[in-house]
């Protein structure tokens, strides 16, 4: 178990997308995130207190959380002495990177020395099934990107709180770090063995009640060439029976790839649809959720309506509006 609460480490995140585990953190777990701690040549805010590692652990923190989710998911050299001097202030590690603090030396060593904890939330804890295509009881409802980072995380959780307010059966299905983090366990996806992807998507939705909804946690994008192989397992693994298109207005390019231009709302849903197809036949496209976090609340309102008319499908930013027609949609 991760102690709680969290200072969140944002490091020298360029951007507040670049800082989207903290961020997932602070804006679903708030209670858990009581300071923040910065290094120079950060461009990201959580809204949270600026604190020391003294002041975070007098103010009771438990755990510095990395809350950075970089391309390539790399500690950054420059950070080590700020996780070196937070494990001798009284304060555990967390990280859902792809480069674990249990391969950093100095922090293994550290860590011992202090009698401190190194939590690498990326590593399988289960040795999970090539996945078998069998049709599963119960429903499933996986959220699709045009792109990585377009909010997808964040529709499966609205989508939850939104059904169980209404009294229905439904599960937030983590598949992500910062979704693990969130809800404290899942499947770190993108660290799991090729083979056994698809399998760990089935492990993770079972068989349940004919009225249950999974709502699973995106990943990439199908059209990403960095990323797309999550989103494969994702679709296949999981079967759903409905599926969100989600996107963020206005993007030029594929995240990270500027020689790879977005690609179309219409074309995410013949794609997406026509792969879940292949392991569900009666998927259906349900509704569209888009990131408008760039936008004022008028201009946000009349994009979404603008697609909606354009595309037929219930349209809102549900983090904005609230999940309400999605789930609608969805039923």
């Amino acid at each position: 178990m991760i102690n709680t609460p969290y200072l969140l480490f944002l490091g020298d995140a360029p951007d507040a997308l670049a800082a989207k585990v903290a961020q997932g953190i602070k804006d679903w777990r708030p209670e858990l995130a009581i300071g923040q701690l910065r290094l120079p040549g950060c461009n990201a805010d959580m809204g949270v207190a600026d604190l020391t590692l003294e002041q975070a652990v007098a103010n009771g923190a438990k755990t510095l959380v990395i809350g950075v989710a970089n391309r390539g998911g790399l500690i950054s050299p420059s950070w080590l002495n700020v996780l070196d001097a937070a494990l001798v202030a009284g304060l555990d590690l967390a990280s859902g990177l792809h480069n674990r603090l249990t391969d950093e030396p100095m922090l293994v060593e550290r860590a011992r020395e202090t009698g401190r904890s190194l939590h690498d939330v990326r590593i399988p804890q289960t040795n999970y099934p090539i996945a078998n295509g069998v049709r599963r009881t119960g429903k499933r409802c996986l959220a699709v990107g045009t792109d990585c980072s377009v909010g997808k995380m964040y529709t499966a959780l609205c989508m939850e709180r939104e059904m169980r307010a209404r009294g229905m059966k439904a599960t937030f299905r983590a598949t992500g770090q910062t979704g693990i983090l969130i809800t404290g366990g899942g499947v770190p996806l993108d660290a799991v063995v090729a083979d056994f992807m698809a399998g760990s998507v089935e492990f993770l939705t079972p068989d349940n009640d004919a009225d249950h909804w999974d709502l699973i946690e995106g990943q990439g994008s199908i059209f990403h060439p960095s990323f797309s192989g999550v989103t494969m397992a994702l679709i296949h693994g999981g079967q759903p029976d409905a599926l969100i298109l989600s996107d963020e207005p206005n993007r030029p390019h594929m995240r990270g790839l500027p020689d790879y231009k977005a690609q179309s709302l219409e074309k995410l849903r013949d794609t997406a649809l026509s792969l879940a197809h292949i392991v569900n036949p009666d998927c259906k496209v349900t509704g569209i959720s888009l990131n408008t976090s760039a936008m004022n609340d008028d201009e946000a309102s009349r994009y979404a309506a603008a697609i909606e008319d354009r595309m037929g499908l219930p349209t809102v930013d549900p983090f904005r509006h609230g999940a309400g027609r999605l789930v609608d949609g969805l039923l």
